[in-house]
């Protein structure tokens, strides 16, 4: 678990906030080492949201905000329904980060 220089309240937000950009713009550029961290975070989301019951619903409403758990359950999740996992694409770049030189990463919905 990569820890990103935080305590676990605000690295836990840290995390879910960059699920829900993940979910609503479903395409982010960002390091390498947050995309692997917030992976398993979004499959889970989309796993849970093609149950489609008023109880995932609620769960995923629990987890994020309205908007995105709505995209989430509304249209993403319709997408994968055939689909047993792997709905994310992590695509390594071969740029750098200016500032700090981490390495840059797109994670994307596969389609």
């Amino acid at each position: 678990m990569r820890k990103f220089n935080l305590k676990r309240g605000p690295r836990k937000l840290f995390i879910q906030k960059l699920a829900n950009n993940l979910i609503v713009s479903e395409r982010i550029m960002t390091t390498q080492a947050r995309a692997k961290e917030i992976r398993p975070v979004v499959e889970r989301f989309v796993t849970i949201a093609k149950k489609q019951s008023l109880a995932s619903h609620r769960q995923l409403l629990s987890s994020l905000p309205e908007k995105s758990a709505h995209k989430l359950f509304y249209d993403i999740a319709l997408r994968y329904k055939g689909r047993a996992g792997g709905y994310l694409r992590i695509i390594k770049q071969a740029s750098v980060r200016k500032r700090d030189g981490a390495p840059k990463a797109v994670i994307e919905f596969v389609k």
